[in-house]
């Protein structure tokens, strides 16, 4: 009874991630070609949030929006803040490119972008591109890349401002202005959050760890300012920065101590668009992006377990779009990367340097669309990659049409992985970086079939990723990375978003076997079969919605003995509504995992279980 009750209120209600329901099915992405080109023509799988669909999800961070996105899955550390991992299509957390308005901002040591620092109040849309895209942008887009893009300003100057307020002594406040002035367009947002959160760690499984609550703090701010000297000339300075103070617990104690950590993620770019030609336009982007954690133990820096880490991408790119004729674009463009760490720990080397040569064509041929991109990184420590894509697109008719694609990607070995001194921790267990380590490659393959007609849109595809020469550890006790082993993950992914008159429906399923390909077992953090279903609903001046989410178990390893455990599986309910008190003014509602599941990504972590909050938000 009481599960069909929790179905009815489902069913009548909304989804907080709607946005897939309501986008425009002429939605304009960038991220699958490096240009401009509506996504129902993309042949890589995309997801588009847009800024409507950021408001109406009412989700606080990058991460928690990305959890109902088809093929991704999300692990955390604890609550709010806590370290978070992205895993697309089954692939490691590492296999992800992340970037931010074009910028690199993972950590050039440990290989991951601090997602959970990244507020979406200064977030306007995000891109998700999945399968292989090392032919566009290099290392790490063996499962894909998530492209976020800050806040821009348009049309007349208008202030925003919201705020609110939840259980576990969660508050959020969030001001902004944006707008044009003649020929320059700007846009200012600054924002905070704190919550006292849960324990990190479940002190039943690891009782060395401390039970109290483990807070988390977050200021951020993001500006950019565009210039328009013609029609075919501008200059735009963006600039972003989140700092996040963060508690946590060490799961092997002892109790009394606090363990306490400091991260920043900036970015800054400034960049070029000329068109030089008819036929010829060009970008030149001059831009770097920093990654900064401290960690502390009663209040000093943790000097014993390496406190400090700071690193940064400083990337110079100049892309060329050529117009071949009205239907054929080709793409060409150069890349420059420096990477460097400033730490305690004494690195070997600290800095090292990619050049890049990238070349992208799309073409259509009647009811044939054609796309082959090539890409060269040249990198100071370990040499060359090579990687490209072949894709093929058939328009069966106004509404439906078929892709297939072969592609080939790598992961380059991290500053860690390479240069990390050699370290004796005594009882004969010592650890160093290999600087002989070669990059994880990829080879991917995929067939798709795609409805786009009216507000309705389907998307469903296969897809078979091998990676090789995968970057782990050795066996203890001379503990030391090396090239070992490779992974298989093949599977279906299936993505559904539709609009009935005031009813907006979504459905994102997933089924995967990501494995190992040698020895069989399943990778941990990740499920077999995982998925959402969300329905929107409005209703005069509101808007009510409702979301499930849904994860098999998956296997994962317990810290203290090593040896493999399960991870319970979950079904999540969240609510959201929104009430329009006017044309400026609203209500907002949210309650997550309304059941108190326990939805535990990571085992001996704690989950942040039910959630409510309640916010007004203001736009002029």
């Amino acid at each position: 009874m009481k599960q069909q009750k929790l179905l009815a209120a489902i069913l009548c209600a909304a989804s907080p991630l709607s946005y897939a329901a309501n986008e425009a099915l002429d939605e304009i992405a960038v991220t699958a070609t490096r240009i401009a080109q509506p996504v129902k023509q993309s042949l890589s799988s995309t997801t588009v949030i847009t800024q409507q669909g950021i408001r109406e999800s009412q989700a606080v961070d990058v991460a928690a929006i990305l959890r109902s996105v088809v093929g991704v899955e999300i692990n955390q550390a604890g609550g709010m803040g806590k370290t978070t991992n992205l895993h697309i299509r089954g692939t490691n957390a590492t296999h992800t490119l992340i970037l931010l308005d074009g910028v690199r901002i993972s950590s050039a040591t440990s290989g991951t972008a601090a997602i959970q620092e990244l507020m979406l109040d200064q977030i306007e849309r995000i891109e998700v591109v999945r399968g292989n895209v090392s032919s566009l942008y290099g290392s790490e887009a063996i499962g894909g890349v998530v492209q976020i893009f800050t806040r821009r300003g348009r049309g007349t100057p208008a202030f925003n401002v919201s705020g609110g307020m939840g259980n576990q002594n969660t508050q959020r406040l969030s001001v902004g202005l944006g707008g044009a002035a003649g020929s320059t367009d700007f846009n200012v947002q600054a924002s905070a959050f704190k919550t006292d959160g849960v324990s990190a760690i479940n002190s039943m499984l690891f009782p060395g760890a401390n039970p109290d609550r483990d807070g988390y703090k977050n200021t951020s701010l993001s500006a950019n300012v565009r210039h328009a000297f013609s029609l075919d000339h501008s200059l735009t300075v963006t600039t972003f920065n989140s700092e996040g103070h963060n508690q946590y617990d060490n799961a092997f104690g002892p109790q009394p101590d606090s363990n306490t950590s400091k991260s920043q993620v900036s970015k800054f770019s400034l960049s070029s668009d000329n068109r030089l030609s008819d036929t010829w336009q060009s970008h030149l982007q001059l831009a770097e992006g920093m990654d900064d954690t401290q960690t502390f133990l009663n209040g000093q820096l943790d000097l014993a377990n390496g406190a400090a880490f700071k690193t940064s991408n400083q990337q110079l790119t100049w892309q060329n779009k050529l117009q071949l004729g009205t239907h054929n674009v080709l793409n060409l463009g150069v890349e420059h990367l420096t990477q460097r760490v400033a730490s305690d720990v004494a690195f070997t080397i600290k800095k090292r340097r990619v050049n890049s040569l990238f070349a992208g064509y799309t073409g259509y041929y009647g009811l044939h669309q054609v796309q082959a991109n090539l890409r060269q990184d040249s990198y100071s420590d370990f040499g060359r990659s090579n990687t490209g894509l072949l894709g093929y697109g058939y328009t069966i008719n106004d509404a439906w049409r078929a892709t297939a694609s072969m592609s080939t990607a790598f992961k380059a070995p991290t500053l860690n992985d390479l240069f990390y001194p050699f370290i004796d921790f005594g009882w004969g267990f010592t650890y160093a970086g290999n600087p002989n380590l070669q990059p994880e490659h990829s080879r991917n393959r995929e067939v798709g079939l795609h409805y786009a007609e009216g507000t309705q849109r389907f998307d469903a595809a296969y897809f078979d990723n091998r990676i090789r020469d995968l970057i782990t550890g050795n066996n203890l006790p001379a503990f030391a990375m090396v090239n070992l082993g490779e992974a298989r993950i093949d599977g279906v992914e299936f993505g559904y978003a539709g609009q009935f008159g005031d009813t907006g429906v979504k459905v994102a399923l997933t089924s995967q076997d990501p494995r190992n390909a040698g020895t069989g077992p399943a990778l941990t953090r990740r499920a077999r079969h995982h998925g959402s279903v969300g329905l929107s609903r409005q209703f005069m001046a509101w808007q009510v919605g409702g979301e499930w989410r849904y994860s098999e178990s998956r296997p994962d390893t317990n810290l203290a003995t090593g040896k493999p455990v399960t991870l319970p599986r979950y079904n999540v309910i969240n609510l959201t509504a929104n009430y329009a008190i006017n044309n400026n003014l609203k209500l907002t509602l949210r309650a997550d995992n309304l059941t108190n599941q326990n939805d535990a990504t990571a085992y001996g972590y704690n989950p942040l279980g039910r959630t409510m909050f309640v916010g007004l938000n203001y736009q002029q």
